[in-house]
């Protein structure tokens, strides 16, 4: 996509009058300095250096479709990882993410300069880098080994990421023909995929650099909204901004930081098309966010605001109690700011604040103290990647695969109840049938009924965001054909098509076997 230049002359032309300063192994260093987290050992900048070096003598005659030495690309691309707070061996893969891409570097020695795991992390970005917006390579191996690589090392996805990043802000040096291409692709797969591991900052950055080339009407339009309503929500939030340090000083209550933030445009786009387009129903172009030493004064802050300014109704959330499946924790409200508009606060501690920012990267350094609970920790938050691997092991055709991955892993997510309060994330269009499989197999397959808020309903119902469901279960139940088309998921599909099988009726094997996932 962005290789080596070829020699055709309307894309040679973007070469010419063209210089850039060609970046060096210290920019990389200067961006984990500029990080909130753990700074890197002597070791891990000598593993860095090498792989620098190495870079630097395999691309050094190599540029980019814009002129561009290739060599900036790498660097680039191990400086976004170093600002996601990654370790050094993840930094070290991303210099050397594109060597085995068509070949062109001998695996075997890398293994031997660089070790087994950086080998694995180039390995795995590689086979990632060859699925493709609207359908894949029909090579199932190849899928194979993507799902094996991202359940087993979680990081190779992050280097994806951000070596997608730099591409996408180098989209002005692309034949037009392939930007539009390159830029959907940007948001329907990898800013998803930087969402569903709750990589907030980076998820921002892929959607606002490929908006412009994806949606370019709507981007103008948004633009346009963002700046005339920014500067009016802008005045009126540092009024109240500074009225809440009056008083957070005044009670003495021990606050880390306090500033406000701008919501990225892509974000405010998606915002709009749900409000038809009535930037007044937007509450948080301009957010107030504080940050806390503990929980426990989240609550506190909390208080103090509520006392100040009236809370709009319906506007409160506690992602605090209940977080995301992602790992996002905060407390969201919006208040009436006295001046006729709304103002919404954010209030979180240090360690939420990290988790939003840089999700699963925020578990990968941890103090040795720590260590058992941030495993722990981390291992939760990528426990949906062994149900990558069960999926691949069922759906045999690549293009499926694929589409079923898109769907269940990567489209826009729901978020409903157990009646004790955990949540549990589906994707949307889900029903009461792919709840009951999801909490236990055995669950669904003796499933009589379902309690959606308090109401029995059928078991087509499809689940909305915020639903708390109870399955009622009785012995004597089991599973019907027609499960087969209220369920939405593979897994939940899986079990009902395997039950029907083993003790199905000769009619019910038929059938299931030829139904699709």
């Amino acid at each position: 996509m962005f290789g080596k230049q070829p020699q055709e002359k309307e894309e040679t032309k973007l070469r010419q009058d063209r210089s850039f300063l060609t970046l060096s192994l210290a920019d990389i260093f200067k961006a984990k300095e500029s990080s909130s987290l753990n700074f890197w050992s002597e070791e891990d900048k000598e593993l860095i250096k090498r792989a620098f070096n190495f870079a630097a003598e395999f691309y050094k005659n190599e540029v980019r479709k814009s002129g561009e030495p290739y060599l900036n690309h790498c660097v680039f691309t191990a400086i976004n990882i170093a600002k996601q707070n990654m370790d050094a061996e993840s930094v070290a893969a991303g210099l050397l993410h594109d060597t085995l891409e068509d070949e062109k570097a001998d695996s075997e020695k890398i293994k031997k300069l660089f070790g087994k795991d950086i080998l694995f992390l180039i390995a795995g970005v590689t086979q990632l880098k060859k699925i493709k917006y609207q359908g894949v390579e029909r090579h199932v191996e190849s899928m194979r080994k993507f799902f094996i690589a991202i359940a087993k090392d979680i990081r190779v996805v992050v280097i994806r990421l951000c070596d997608r990043l730099h591409n996408v802000s180098t989209l002005e040096y692309v034949r037009e023909d392939k930007r539009k291409r390159i830029a959907l692709e940007t948001l329907e797969i990898h800013a998803r995929l930087a969402d569903r591991i709750g990589m907030g900052k980076l998820k921002a950055q892929l959607e606002d650099k490929s908006f412009p080339y994806a949606y370019p009407e709507d981007y103008q339009k948004v633009k346009e909204m963002f700046n005339s309503d920014r500067n009016y929500s802008e005045q009126y939030l540092l009024k109240v901004l500074k009225k809440v340090k009056e008083e957070l000083n005044f009670t003495k209550i021990k606050v880390l930081n306090i500033d406000h933030r701008l919501k990225h445009l892509y974000s405010l786009y998606e915002k709009l098309k749900k409000n038809n387009w009535d930037i007044q129903k937007i509450y948080d172009i301009v957010a107030m966010r504080i940050i806390v030493p503990d929980i426990a004064t989240c609550y506190q802050v909390l208080g103090i605001i509520h006392s100040l300014y009236k809370p709009v109704a319906g506007r409160f959330k506690d992602y605090i109690a209940l977080p995301k499946p992602n790992g996002y924790q905060s407390l969201h409200t919006t208040v009436f700011n006295g001046m006729g508009g709304t103002t919404e606060v954010q209030i979180r501690t240090k360690d939420m604040h990290e988790e939003a920012e840089y999700g699963i990267a925020s578990h990968l350094f941890y103090k040795e103290q720590a260590k058992s609970k941030k495993i722990k920790t981390t291992k939760n938050k990528i426990a949906w990647t062994k149900d990558l691997l069960k999926m691949q092991n069922h759906i045999k055709d690549s293009t499926k695969l694929f589409e079923n991955l898109k769907r269940e892993f990567l489209d826009r997510k729901i978020f409903v109840h157990t009646p004790k309060g955990d949540v549990i994330e589906f994707p949307n269009g889900a029903s009461v049938i792919d709840f009951a499989y999801a909490v236990h197999s055995d669950l669904g397959q003796h499933m009589a009924g379902a309690m959606v808020n308090g109401k029995l309903s059928s078991l087509d119902t499809r689940l909305k965001n915020g639903d708390i469901i109870e399955i009622i279960k009785k012995e004597n139940a089991k599973p019907t054909r027609k499960w087969i088309e209220y369920a939405f998921t593979s897994q939940a599909k899986r079990h009902i098509k395997n039950y029907l099988k083993e003790h199905g009726s000769v009619l019910d094997r038929l059938l299931s076997n030829k139904i699709s996932d």
